[in-house]
């Protein structure tokens, strides 16, 4: 009761001595009861204000879909309709956190995946075993809409790294955001694929010399990504933990994978036997470099889940990535021993064993299956994976349905030709058609997501120098005056 009897600013010190978080900013000169009413109020208001931005950044989906990186509310409060309370909170945003400046900024690699799921529709309504006029024009549809794609994310692309060049150093140093630097190539491939089986059958040799042009830039691509990146992974200074792993870093390797498919397709086209031969030769090669290091993640991989269970949901969808490899891997394999077979004679290549091609053939086909039973495998661990944890967030990893699932389709449809078997083929449609309908409901709700701006966020900003992310750069930051808030 002794405090009753003392004066209103004799009680206000010995609050403030006793709590911290009531300090005035100006603590030789004391308030009067009213103002210290009002200096809570604002307090209370500030609290409001950090703790809607709060909900409001940590509740959107990472649309790279890594899940790893810790998302801050520094580079992307400026998302969403302001809340009541924001407007008590002197927030300006930068002209770089708007328009297209805003999109071409968050505008990560990742996005290269969406060409890779379009392209690979296009492939397998060519691959199908049952043939169909209809299905001709719809792989066609889809090839000029993945032509589209791929032209504007590179746009965009070239835009983002021409426009703001310390974003590509950034990203190139992110241990996440850099792998999805394979979805680029891969993208390509598909386009070269595509129009080796819909337009070199039509348009003339032109159309094929303007393939095996493309697949060598592919294959220069993909190799710099394949060796670079993981090179650049184990250089990191940071030390990351077994449970940090992810299927993404199939990513990059998987491209030199695909690169060798295409080259094995092209050769087929080649007039000259010898061009046809050294392209072979090359895609041997492309694939001895890719496939077993992508076999040594596959490795590190399944320690990662046997020693610290599944990934987090907003990661779950890479689990179909190590289908990828595997599928695509034994599918070139074998396609590789089928040109081999045709190409050997004509270049009178082991010319004391004429059944030379034969047996590259035999081998390829019995390695690729061997291949294919080792994807079914991880096919069901995928599956088993995405039904345990289920539901989970939508973000730009659910391309990882359709790319992987979908080379594994075309793999499994090619086994069900060359042997014949009925199995494989059927096996192979259902496939195709599952792959089809993912890529309705990931369509769309990519097109929801790039509409709303939700899916325009790149994590890799957050490690831009601090004097470009407070809003003086071209990071665009929120930017928060702290003289307005109350000091603690």
């Amino acid at each position: 009761m002794a405090y009753l009897a003392e004066d209103d600013e004799t009680l206000m010190q010995r609050m403030a001595s006793n709590n911290p978080a009531m300090t005035m900013t100006a603590p030789s000169q004391m308030a009067t009861r009213s103002d210290f009413s009002a200096s809570r109020l604002g307090r209370s208001n500030t609290t409001a204000t950090s703790q809607s931005l709060a909900r409001r950044i940590t509740s959107r989906s990472d649309p790279a879909g890594d899940g790893l990186s810790p998302i801050t509310t520094g580079d992307s409060a400026e998302e969403g309709k302001p809340s009541p309370a924001d407007a008590d909170t002197d927030v300006s945003t930068s002209k770089y956190d708007v328009g297209w400046r805003r999109l071409v900024r968050n505008f990560s690699p990742s996005w290269f995946s969406v060409t890779m799921g379009t392209g690979i529709c296009s492939l397998l309504l060519i691959t199908i075993p049952w043939k169909a006029a209809w299905l001709y024009w719809l792989s066609v549809a889809f090839f000029i809409l993945n032509s589209i794609l791929f032209s504007l994310a590179f746009i965009i692309s070239f835009l983002r790294y021409t426009l703001y060049p310390e974003i590509w150093h950034v990203m190139i140093k992110d241990p996440t955001m850099s792998l999805f630097l394979g979805t680029f190539p891969m993208g390509f491939a598909t386009l070269v694929e595509s129009w080796i089986f819909l337009c070199c059958p039509y348009w003339g040799y032109w159309s094929v010399w303007v393939a095996w042009l493309a697949w060598m830039l592919d294959v220069v691509i993909a190799v710099a990504v394949t060796v670079s990146l993981p090179f650049l992974l184990m250089s990191q200074s940071d030390n990351h933990g077994l449970e940090r792993i992810t299927a993404a870093q199939l990513l990059p390797i998987a491209a030199t994978i695909v690169a060798s498919g295409t080259g094995s397709e092209v050769a087929e086209l080649l007039s000259s036997p010898d061009h046809a031969f050294g392209t072979i030769l090359a895609s041997y090669v492309l694939w001895g470099l890719a496939t077993p290091l992508s076999m040594t993640v596959l490795v590190m991989y399944y320690q990662r889940l046997a020693l610290h269970k599944l990934p987090p949901r907003e990661v779950v969808v890479s689990s179909f990535l190590p289908i990828g490899p595997l599928g695509m891997g034994g599918y070139t394999i074998m396609y590789l021993g089928k040109v081999s077979r045709e190409v050997f004679p004509r270049v009178e290549l082991f010319h004391d064993l004429l059944i030379a091609g034969d047996i590259v053939y035999v081998l390829g086909v019995f390695l690729g299956l061997i291949m294919w039973g080792f994807g079914l495998c991880w096919l069901i661990f995928a599956v088993a994976t995405i039904y345990s944890t289920r539901p989970f967030p939508f973000n730009m990893g659910w391309w990882g349905f359709t790319f992987p699932l979908g080379v594994y389709a075309i793999s499994t449809m090619t086994f069900g030709v060359e042997f014949p078997s009925m199995f494989f083929k059927v096996f192979g449609t259902i496939l195709s058609v599952a792959v089809i309908l993912l890529w309705c409901v990931v369509a769309t709700g990519t097109a929801k997501g790039a509409w709303s701006g939700d899916l325009f966020y790149a994590v890799c900003l957050k490690n831009l120098p601090p004097k470009r992310a407070n809003g003086d750069g071209k990071t665009g930051a929120t930017v928060v005056d702290k003289e307005k808030l109350p000091s603690s």
